[in-house]
């Protein structure tokens, strides 16, 4: 078992001078904060290895989804029907194929916070804090990639297909844990990722050659100067190297291996190919996956805008359980689909539904989470959290949990400024294994 965790923070500090006025050395004062450490964080053990994260940007409405209302009147529960789960739950008729795989994944259905623009609230559901005028806070995979680094020489934050804003990125950490973008969409019938082939006329022998030379120029250059953006492309460049030099690394992300009738049960289309390459991405070895699939800022005609966007993304998601389940893979990877907020209570008078960040849903799979549970309730129009509020900094905390991270470790922000991974957040415990 692995523990994780800064024993020496604030709140450690804090009490220094207490312990110093009974007599504590400082190694005496440092063993207590271990055992304390351990003790409350019960050595942490990893459940998940990896991470999918689905994001759906816009503002995917919780009605038309997995909190539909069909008691309340029409202006508020919208046209589109309910249908039974194999749980005996109530969800939209959007969604038909994960309702018959409900047992394997939890709904919260009280997701809260304040920001009603896309940018604050994406920036909540990226990195668990507030946006702040002050600092720049990491994403989820730049702080994963900070804490655990490459695995089988895969970049260990890979964006599908390209880092989806300006949140995904690496806030006040290096720029060397920034997310590897594909560059191109799976779902493209010439999808080739950008950079994993030698140019032509380049072979091995060559290859190499101009590695070395690269090599002594970049160590010359880096030790002159401490910029971050030139350690960072040399990290880059070294992560790149591994990757060229490991058949096995690249051809996780060649789809054409893939078993033909697999790609037709993902579907043959961006949430399919997406989901379906994020599956061979974890597989592999890298430790969070983002990918982004539709519009769902749906203002105007929201039940034509979910008939059209949900169903590749009600099969792919579907598909993914099951395979992930059919591979062994499913108790280790921790499928998370969210979005920036929710939409409002009342249908607009252009049939859409317009931003609501009081109360949304977010989805929750594998890697530690329970099957089958509806976490948190809201209230009769899906308009506030009845029950069991859950914040961003609550969603964040559990999910570094389930990978083995404790959330209130201090990493270090420009000028020396210890700042926790997650200020604040509580673990959603009903919904952990």
């Amino acid at each position: 078992m692995r523990c994780y965790g800064n024993s020496l923070s604030r709140r450690g500090f804090l009490t220094a001078g207490a312990f110093g006025g009974i007599g504590l050395s400082l190694p005496e004062l440092l063993m207590r904060e271990a055992f304390a450490e351990q003790k409350h964080y019960d050595f942490v053990e990893a459940k998940a290895k990896s991470v999918i994260h689905v994001y759906l940007p816009g503002g995917m409405a919780q009605q038309e989804s997995f909190d539909p209302k069909p008691y309340s009147p029409m202006e508020y529960r919208g046209e589109m029907r309910t249908i039974k789960t194999n749980t005996g739950e109530v969800f939209s008729e959007a969604v038909p194929q994960l309702a018959k795989r409900a047992d394997k994944f939890s709904i919260i259905r009280s997701m809260t916070h304040g920001e009603a623009a896309h940018e604050r609230g994406t920036h909540n559901m990226f990195t668990g804090y507030k946006p702040s005028p002050a600092l720049k806070y990491p994403s989820f995979g730049a702080v994963v990639s900070h804490e655990y680094g490459p695995r089988n020489n895969l970049p260990p934050y890979i964006c599908i297909p390209n880092v989806p804003n300006e949140y995904a990125g690496t806030g006040y950490l290096p720029s060397s844990y920034g997310g590897f973008a594909l560059g191109a969409d799976p779902a493209q019938s010439n999808f080739r990722v950008r950079d994993l082939d030698l140019a032509g006329g380049v072979d091995a022998e060559r290859f190499m050659r101009r590695k070395e030379a690269l090599k002594t120029v970049n160590s010359q250059f880096a030790s002159v100067t401490a910029a971050d953006n030139v350690a960072a492309m040399n990290t880059f460049y070294e992560r790149a190297y591994s990757l060229l030099d490991t058949p096995a690394a690249k051809a996780a992300f060649d789809l054409e291996k893939e078993d033909g009738k697999t790609r037709d049960r993902y579907g043959r289309n961006q949430a399919g190919q997406r989901l379906l390459m994020a599956r061979r991405l974890v597989e592999a070895g890298t430790r969070l996956v983002t990918l982004t699939y539709g519009g769902w800022d749906m203002h105007q005609n929201i039940t034509s805008g979910f008939k059209n966007t949900m169903p590749a993304l009600d099969v792919a998601l579907a598909a993914l359980l099951d395979d992930l389940g059919e591979r062994g893979m499913l108790d280790e990877t921790l499928v998370m689909v969210s979005s920036e907020f929710g939409r409002t209570p009342k249908i607009n008078a252009d049939a859409g539904r317009d931003h609501w960040p009081k109360v949304f849903s977010v989805m929750l799979a594998g890697g530690g989470i329970k099957g089958g549970m509806i976490h948190g309730a809201s209230d009769s129009t899906a308009a506030e959290p009845e029950d069991s509020p859950v914040s961003p900094a609550d969603l964040a905390t559990t999910m570094y949990r389930l990978l083995g991270i404790v959330a209130d470790k201090e990493l270090m922000a420009p000028g020396d400024r210890p700042i926790e991974i997650v200020d604040g957040g509580k673990l959603i415990q009903p919904l952990m294994a």
